[in-house]
């Protein structure tokens, strides 16, 4: 018998055994329909725990699960399983550092256990531990050459770390193996400097009628089919191939535009703020704004400067939205109209707390998680002395590129109707904020940064308390990984030829009445 099924009689085993394949198929169902009983009689067995700690993961019950694991780690304090599964548990409750060091735990007790490994790869890549997340994820693809999903892992964080062509060479790898992988075909595409020709967007037409290839990599490979035809110029053909994955993501996850605009509206309404003269907050600097607008600009221009840490796109507001959500046993933003000054105090210093790692080496550090535009008025009740850059670009610009973008999650990004509403949404409420908090919230308009690149670089640091450095006008020769879709571009000069829509004309028009703006006659290509 499995060694984790000690204590278990053959009828309860099965159960058990059941119940944890009806898991790794996803199927909560069914998976509860086979523990309920067991857990009626064996509620405290380490391994029931365990699988029940993962039904209640699947149900969002991230605390409860966290919890039961604990309990079952408790018991076998030795296996590596669950070391591994308690470190799955605390991630999901925002506790990375905790989960990295259970993870090294599990692949101390087991050197051989991949799915460990892998894990580990992630959750130091999610902490910026780039040097050790390229090793750990080494070590998964060594141990299990095959594993296509650590593979994908190591070669997104080559390209991060701009390791260019290790990065190219580990995406062909996992193409060579099974060309219908779309992470990877997604991978070639986010390599901005790699042109893709006619021989790429032949074969990924052949991998999207592959039988093996799921939903999921036909959506990746659409929107790298279509990177491929705008790199040839097809444009026509290229908005189709967009037009098509962004559908099939469409058939999976919907968007709810009229609801989000109430609840953004409902946020801003009920926000209070306290003494703007307070300095609690001073540390960071939170870049905010509509994906693809030019905000992993702003925050490489700022780690340029000697005083800033560019920390990427934190989770630490949103997971303490959930952890207040939870205590208040009222969800967002209901709750926010009952918060005090001293209950925004002591919010804001749990923020502190949270992300001191990242004030280690330099006093200053930048959260550049973009939908933290929709809580700018609690950031300047819990952080009042935060400065908050809004990025800012086009938006017919914004909106075509975030369309363009493999974007998981982002569902209001599959047609020009939701991008549009979320457009004014976003534009409603940053307009909003910098013109009540001038001193505190400033628009940083791309455009504007393009025309004259040392005003705006020199207004940006002016206005976060920063001495001005030359080495910000050269943003382009620092050093450091950057984990979203303008990884390549950040680490070039300023073009001033990045406009992308006049090339598709009135191909565009249908985004172009969503969003209220003139159409055109003819496309210019």
């Amino acid at each position: 018998m499995n060694p984790l099924l000690q204590g278990l009689d053959p009828v309860t085993a099965n159960r058990v055994i059941a119940a944890a394949q009806a898991l790794e198929m996803n199927r909560p169902d069914q998976a509860a329909f086979q523990l309920t009983p067991v857990l009626a009689t064996h509620p405290d067995h380490p391994e029931v725990l365990r699988l029940h700690a993962s039904l209640l993961s699947l149900r969002g019950e991230h605390h409860s699960a966290l919890r039961h694991m604990h309990r079952a780690l408790e018991q076998r304090p030795q296996e590596a399983l669950y070391h591994n599964a308690y470190a799955l548990f605390l991630a999901e409750a925002g506790e990375l550092d905790q989960a990295i060091d259970h993870l090294r735990h599990a692949c101390e007790l087991q050197p051989g256990f991949v799915m460990a490994w892998y894990n580990l790869g992630l959750f130091l890549t999610r902490s910026a531990r780039f040097d050790d997340a390229r090793q750990a994820l080494r070590r998964a693809v060594t141990l299990a050459p095959d594993y296509a999903a650590a593979r994908a892992q190591l070669a997104d964080l080559l390209r991060m770390d701009n390791f260019r062509d290790e990065a190219i060479a580990e995406y062909r790898k996992l193409l060579a193996a099974q060309p219908w992988a779309g992470m990877a075909w997604w991978g070639l595409a986010e390599i901005k400097t790699l042109r893709l020709g006619t021989d790429e967007s032949d074969a990924i037409r052949r991998a999207l009628a592959h039988p093996r290839a799921s939903d999921g990599d036909r959506v990746a490979m659409g929107f790298a089919l279509a990177k491929a035809f705008d790199d040839q110029s097809r444009y026509a053909e290229s908005m189709q191939a967009l037009a098509t994955a962004n559908e099939i993501a469409r058939r999976h996850r919907t968007w709810n535009a009229p609801g989000f605009a109430t609840t953004i509206e409902s946020i801003r309404a009920a926000t209070c703020t306290t003494d703007a003269g307070q300095d609690l907050g001073s540390e960071v600097i939170f870049i905010v704004g509509m994906p693809r607008s030019g905000s992993t600009l702003i925050e490489q221009i700022l780690a340029s400067h000697s005083q800033v840490e560019g920390a990427a796109e934190l989770t630490d507001l949103p997971l303490l939205i959930a952890e207040q959500s939870k205590q208040r046993q009222k969800s967002y933003p209901g709750w926010l109209a009952e918060m005090g000054t001293d209950d925004w105090r002591q919010l804001g210093q749990r923020y502190l707390e949270r992300t001191a790692r990242w004030r280690k080496s330099r006093p200053i550090f930048t959260d550049k998680l973009p939908n933290n535009w929709m809580h700018i008025g609690m950031i300047r009740a819990m952080l009042p002395g935060a400065h908050i850059v809004i990025s800012r670009r086009d938006a017919i610009e914004t909106c075509f590129s975030c369309y363009r973008q493999y974007f998981p999650g982002n569902d209001y990004t599959r047609s020009f109707p939701d991008l549009a509403s979320y457009w004014r949404s976003f534009d409603t409420a940053a307009t909003y904020w910098a013109q009540k908090e001038p001193t505190h919230v400033h628009p940083h308009v791309y455009e504007d940064l393009l025309k004259d690149p040392e005003t705006h670089i020199r207004q940006l640091l002016t206005f976060c308390n920063l001495p001005f450095e030359e080495a910000c006008l050269r943003f382009h020769e620092t050093q450091r990984a950057v984990g979203t879709p303008s990884a390549m571009q950040v680490r070039e000069p300023l073009r001033a030829d990045t406009a992308r829509a006049p090339r598709y004309g009135d191909l565009l028009n249908p985004l172009r009445q969503a969003l209220g703006l003139p159409l055109v006659d003819a496309a210019s290509v």
